[in-house]
């Protein structure tokens, strides 16, 4: 025990023993400067410089922009530059997946490739009149005066009238003979009506060209997109005169019949009619004849 605290004392004597630092003029050994010091002092003002040093380049590298000169750490350019990055490529791949379904129903046009469902012509009258009358409600003569003064403003506007869905009426392409009518079974979702090479191909309503095309087996192509969900296909031309998103009008020439690709029998248009992604009987409401 006794050996011990001799120990202690021996080691605190030693911590607290006081040193002399002296700085000497190399020439004249005049004395510059003196310090007292004790073992103790110099390893608390050490541990305390460390500790500063470290607490001081925690706070460099973490708010100023000096951390970016250090490897491993980004800029905050880089990484706002980076987040919008990530944003635009999500935006581009959901815009990427809405045109594959786009362009997968374009495809099941082309080929035929759906489902069928029929529709009959009487229904579709009989519930467009039906729903007339539920719309029909009385009138005042403030109302029709305001109705005579917008259709005046429309009869001169550059842009489509909304008119009465009834009286939707579908501009036959071409007149002449089928000779192939619309068949469920056998998958011919159309009317192949029999003309002369090079006939005017007119369209059947307004609408957007969505396609005009060559393909192997149909050979010119074009399909329009119209009011209502309703979509018109127009193949075997022999030479088509619209481009993809051109805006066309009820009876405009849109191409030349022929007798082009690899499935056509002679000259003749194969016309279609689809609506809301069905196939319809043309005939229910064109007359070819």
């Amino acid at each position: 025990m006794a050996k011990k605290k001799k120990k202690e004392k021996k080691l605190a004597k030693k911590l607290l023993h006081k040193y002399r630092l002296v700085i000497l003029n190399e020439d004249t050994f005049e004395e510059r400067f003196a310090i007292k010091l004790t073992r103790l002092n110099v390893f608390v003002l050490t541990s305390i410089s460390a500790i500063s040093l470290i607490f001081f380049t925690v706070l460099l590298i973490a708010f100023t922009p000096l951390r970016e000169y250090i490897p491993g750490y980004s800029s905050a350019k880089l990484k706002k530059e980076a987040t919008l990055l990530n944003y635009k490529t999500d935006s581009l791949v959901q815009k990427l997946e809405v045109d594959k379904l786009y362009f997968a129903s374009i495809r099941k046009v082309l080929t035929g490739d759906v489902s069928t469902l029929e529709f009959n012509r009487d229904s579709l009258i009989e519930a467009s009149k039906n729903d007339l009358d539920i719309l029909q409600v009385p009138t005042s003569r403030e109302d029709s005066l305001l109705r005579e003064k917008v259709d005046k403003e429309d009869k001169y506007n550059l842009f489509e009238v909304a008119g009465d869905q009834s009286n939707y009426v579908l501009f036959p392409p071409v007149n002449g003979t089928i000779s192939e009518g619309y068949n469920l079974e056998e998958k011919h979702f159309a009317v192949d009506v029999v003309v002369p090479v090079n006939t005017p191909v007119k369209a059947t309503a307004d609408g957007t060209v969505i396609f005009a095309e060559w393909t192997v087996e149909t050979g010119y192509v074009v399909i329009i997109e119209h009011n209502r969900e309703l979509i018109s296909v127009y193949k075997h031309n022999s030479a088509i005169t619209k481009s993809q998103g051109d805006l066309v009008k009820s009876g405009e020439v849109i191409a030349m019949s022929g007798d082009s690709g690899e499935l056509t029998t002679g000259p003749h248009l194969h016309f279609e009619l689809w609506s809301k992604g069905y196939p319809v009987n043309p005939t229910n409401f064109i007359d070819f004849e």
